[in-house]
């Protein structure tokens, strides 16, 4: 069955998407193919300008909220400039027990805003048993 969220221009198939926690929750054990795209604004304050250029964000897709080695997904970019939108995409496969969720986690070591732009997107699809 095919849900229409109440965000516009958004939607999803199937049970396993929770629009409120943003969580995936695998139906059935298998493999799956996790994706994420996010558009994101660093908004760096006027005073700290020249301090915080260049650190680095992480960007993970994580089971069950653990975000450790071999259970995970995870990119990480630099920032170099402030105010201007930019996009980081994590892709991968993971291995989900069914009733296991996967979300996404932004780490942000700037010390500034982050904003997550509409547009932003997280999938997952079943790749087989």
């Amino acid at each position: 069955s095919l849900s229409q969220p109440e965000t516009e221009k958004m939607f999803h198939r199937g049970p396993g998407l929770n629009l409120t926690s943003g969580q995936y929750t695998a139906p059935i054990t298998g493999y799956y193919t996790f994706t994420t795209t996010l558009h994101i604004v660093h908004r760096e304050p006027q005073r700290k300008r020249q301090v915080c250029r260049g650190t680095r964000l992480r960007v993970l897709i994580c089971v069950q909220s653990c975000c450790q080695h071999n259970r995970n997904l995870e990119t990480s970019s630099r920032l170099e400039s402030r105010g201007d939108l930019f996009t980081i995409t994590v892709t991968g496969v993971l291995y989900l027990q069914a009733g296991q969720y996967a979300s996404v986690f932004v780490e942000n070591a700037a010390g500034s805003p982050l904003t997550v732009q509409s547009g932003s997107d997280f999938s997952a699809i079943l790749l087989g048993v």
